[in-house]
């Protein structure tokens, strides 16, 4: 079946192009929970507040996270902290719109920023002062998945075009096995979730749904997968 959602499609000849390149649909057919690290980007209400789709994404994230616990895995919830003053990007941006994207992760506990009720005792919260939350020296994210032993990283949050696909570029660069599930991801619209599906597929990782990420971490419980 063909991986989609009301949200989201992989193109046919995008399937093909990767089974007849590597013989298989999917590059990564499993997973092992203790290795794995459920990403989650910007999940704060600047991004979620007035998206239509915010509460599908938050009630898929949670149950994404609660899979990843479930399997022995490790959730880490990634916020916006202020990025560095810099002349070209106040240029590139303008004034008003700097400093509002600035100031998107809000103020107070890295904890105390993200949507409510969604961090459980044992996850790890980082703040990032870039777009990727692996961008080297603008987050801890690298030393922390270290620490853990990750291997594959699940990413979802907000918003698609920007934030987590500059992450899922970086986590492949890195050597991460990188997975994203857009059921559990914000776009800012629909062509730049169908643009940022696509090139994810391409390059940089696999695509999966909400289901079948569910799936993986159940018969990969406790690294038996």
């Amino acid at each position: 079946m063909e991986p989609t959602s009301p949200r989201w499609r992989i193109p046919p000849e995008e399937l093909a192009r990767h089974e007849a390149r590597r013989g298989r649909r999917h590059a990564f057919e499993h997973l092992d929970g203790p290795s794995t690290a459920l990403v989650v980007v910007d999940l704060v209400p600047f991004f979620v507040d007035d998206a239509d789709d915010g509460p599908v994404v938050v009630a898929a994230v949670r149950r994404l996270a609660d899979a990843t616990r479930s399997a022995g895995g490790h959730v880490c919830w990634v916020v916006p902290g202020a990025e560095p003053e810099t002349a070209a990007r106040r240029e590139f941006f303008g004034d008003e719109v700097w400093e509002r994207y600035r100031a998107s992760g809000g103020g107070g506990r890295p904890a105390a920023r993200l949507v409510p009720g969604l961090v459980a005792p044992g996850d790890r919260v980082i703040e990032k002062t870039a777009p990727s939350a692996l961008a080297h020296g603008r987050s801890d994210l690298r030393s922390v998945l270290a620490e853990l032993g990750v291997e594959t990283l699940v990413v979802v949050g907000a918003v698609m075009e920007v934030c987590v696909e500059s992450t899922v570029r970086d986590a492949a660069t890195l050597g991460f096995r990188t997975i994203v599930a857009p059921d559990a991801i914000l776009a800012a619209r629909p062509a730049g979730m169908a643009g940022s599906v696509r090139t994810i597929h391409r390059s940089f990782g696999d695509v999966r749904t909400l289901a079948e990420v569910e799936a993986l971490l159940a018969a990969g419980a406790g690294g038996t997968g």
